[in-house]
């Protein structure tokens, strides 16, 4: 379906233009005493795990409307996934959601993956919603359940996901929890905090030693009058309790409005328990929308923390995990997770750029003006050709989402596997 040969192709007819771009980059970073060269080396270390359930078309609780050909089990999601990191050379890795990406061959999943250059990233939970047949309700909770049986069944699946992960050479558990609450009275705060520590003390026990369980929050849905682990804090005081591997999982849609995610980014390494992230886009809440569509300075303002972090030899913070985690009911799912990884990149890129001795220089000074216009002057540089070019010195498009396009990649899906197939999952 898509080949070097395809890639390079198209790669030619964009080629004068992506030089013209390139040059006039380079030699404004040349300007600046920074080369270009060593920022695309960085780039193309960068690598963003893509989500088997975004492979589908996502949606609301008002409609679905899916593309046709969707990935209908694990191999052919990592069939998609393999497109995308042929396309762009920054998606090495793919994130499972049990129950839907449970191996039945492990050892032909793994030859699969790695036929495609692939590893699996990270096994997530699901507790959020009863399975057929399931023998208890997560109706009013899982890890934090006054049953005990719920609870235990909740456990049981987390120590599963690791079985699986460890049969797919996976290091990372994610765990999120739909558990809380909807009315005054209906839980008892501590009692529910408490069990869902215990809880996940006994899933961490069960982790090999250099595995990584990431601990997600969420301020509210599917429960609006409390979540039991709304925020990072809480998150963070669970991570202190369990061990040293645990670590905080941040989704950039996991806040209220306004939340300034670069300050508890900038905190959460200082701590040394950020773990990684979930990327997409927010508008109101958790709308798993694409990474940098809606509010980009943001987002360059939390790489600038994450570039600053991972700079500073004194913060003894773990290698993060990137992921996104996304959902799409109008764009095409693969066009999509293209747009997100390159979003990523670029906000990498640009945060890569800054003057971190004049900035420093700057915030120890108060001189508030220069640090903010240092800050702003770096965000309206166009990388985009230093991300287009990393991208082709590994093989990869020029333009992943035009070449997707131009060789009617879709197209071939649905002649492969459907108009109405429907990927497994959410």
């Amino acid at each position: 379906m898509l080949t070097k040969d395809i890639i390079q192709d198209h790669n030619k007819t964009l080629e004068a233009d992506h030089q013209f771009k390139l040059a006039y980059i380079t030699e404004l970073l040349d300007r600046k005493g920074i080369d270009a060269q060593n920022i695309i080396e960085k780039i193309k270390a960068f690598q963003v795990a893509i989500p088997s359930w975004a492979l589908g078309t996502g949606g609301t609780r008002f409609g679905r409307f899916p593309n046709g050909g969707e990935p209908r089990n694990l191999e052919e999601k990592i069939e998609d996934v393999g497109l995308i990191h042929q396309l762009n050379g920054s998606s090495n890795s793919i994130s499972l959601h049990i129950p839907w990406d449970i191996p039945s061959d492990a050892n032909a999943v793994k030859q699969l993956l790695k036929e495609h250059s692939l590893t699996i990233d990270s096994v997530n939970s699901n507790t959020f919603q009863d399975q057929k047949d399931q023998s208890y309700s997560y109706k009013f909770g899982s890890l934090s359940h006054t049953q005990t049986n719920s609870r235990n069944l909740a456990i049981d699946h987390n120590i599963a996901c690791i079985e699986y992960g460890k049969q797919l050479d996976s290091k990372v558990l994610t765990v999120w929890l739909a558990d809380g609450s909807n009315f005054p009275g209906q839980q008892h705060f501590r009692k529910a905090y408490q069990r869902t520590a215990d809880a996940l003390s006994n899933i961490y026990a069960a982790m090999p030693s250099d595995w990584t369980m990431l601990i997600e929050y969420k301020p509210y849905e599917p429960f609006f009058y409390s979540m039991v682990i709304p925020d990072w804090g809480t998150s963070y005081s669970l991570c202190q309790q369990i061990g040293k591997n645990a670590q905080v999982l941040v989704d950039l849609g996991h806040h209220l409005p306004n939340t300034n995610i670069e300050q508890i980014v900038g905190r959460l390494m200082h701590f040394g328990r950020l773990g990684g992230f979930h990327f997409n886009g927010s508008m109101y809440g958790d709308d798993d929308l694409t990474t940098g569509s809606i509010k980009p300075y943001q987002f360059f303002l939390i790489f600038n923390e994450l570039v600053d972090g991972m700079q500073d030899p004194n913060v003894k913070n773990p290698p993060l995990a990137w992921m996104i985690d996304a959902s799409h009911n109008t764009k095409d799912p693969i066009e999509d997770l293209l747009q997100s990884v390159n979003a990523i990149l670029a906000t990498y890129a640009k945060a890569l750029l800054v003057d971190r001795f004049a900035l420093s220089d700057a915030q120890e000074n108060n001189d508030v003006l220069r640090a903010e216009e240092l800050l702003r002057d770096t965000f309206f540089t166009d990388v985009r050709a230093l991300v287009a070019e990393a991208s082709r010195q590994v093989g990869g498009a020029l333009d992943p989402v035009a070449t997707f396009r131009k060789v009617n990649i879709r197209e071939n899906l649905i002649n492969k596997r459907g108009k109405f197939s429907v990927a497994t999952g959410l």
